[in-house]
């Protein structure tokens, strides 16, 4: 049975939930206190995986290109992420430093959009960032040549597999291309969806003096 991907696409709602009101006026004067009480909040509402993120980076011709990637921290340096940095996007991050985050956690209708530089952490840090986290990502981490061309199926299972026995036998093994990456934003904007497409946009501009607040039009 064939599926008709318009008449599909039409029977789609958009936040069938109770949604949340947001005040602009209440909101503090930095973002970083403001995502951490929406990202509790997203937590508690259930929604799933809500520590992914859309990284957007462009490349050397300055074409873009984005993907899901974890988000690691969020403090004074900015907000985390980590990739091996021969990897696409570590390729991408060394010839232009710059890049957008994206979060969407639809179970309450909300969107938070970031733009700004992005630097790498020392590698110590870098590497106690990969140590931190759990057998599996060690294992990957370690397993490496993240998007080069991989010849069949069975090559990648060869190799996981001894990567995680090498994870499990050495849980501090280092990985020299491992990167943490922080993104220091210039720009972070809450959207809060409402059902009437009445939406609340609060968008914080940083500026010499700290940060500069304004609304912007659904």
């Amino acid at each position: 049975m064939g599926t008709d991907l318009h008449e599909l696409l039409r029977s789609l709602r958009v936040w069938d939930v109770d949604l949340p009101s947001f005040d602009p006026a209440t909101a503090p004067a930095e973002p970083l206190a403001l995502f951490t009480a929406w990202f509790a909040q997203a937590v508690a509402a259930g929604q799933v995986e809500p520590h992914t993120i859309s990284l957007a980076t462009t490349d050397e011709e300055g074409l873009p290109d984005v993907r899901t990637v974890m988000l690691h921290g969020a403090d004074a340096s900015g907000w985390s992420f980590a990739t091996h940095i021969d990897s696409r996007k570590g390729r991408q991050l060394t010839a232009r430093p710059y890049a957008a985050l994206g979060f969407y956690w639809p179970a309450q209708g909300r969107q938070v959009r970031l733009r700004g530089p992005v630097t790498n952490a020392p590698s110590a840090e870098s590497q106690a960032d990969l140590h931190a986290r759990s057998t599996g990502a060690l294992a990957a981490a370690l397993t490496g040549r993240q998007s080069q061309v991989l010849g069949s199926l069975e090559e990648l299972a060869h190799t996981s597999e001894a990567a995680w026995e090498r994870a499990l036998r050495e849980p501090e093994a280092p990985v020299p291309t491992w990167t943490l990456y922080h993104l220091r934003p210039q720009t972070v904007e809450f959207f809060q969806g409402e059902a009437r497409r009445r939406h609340v946009r609060l968008n914080y501009r940083r500026t010499e003096e700290g940060w500069a607040k304004e609304l912007l039009w659904p």
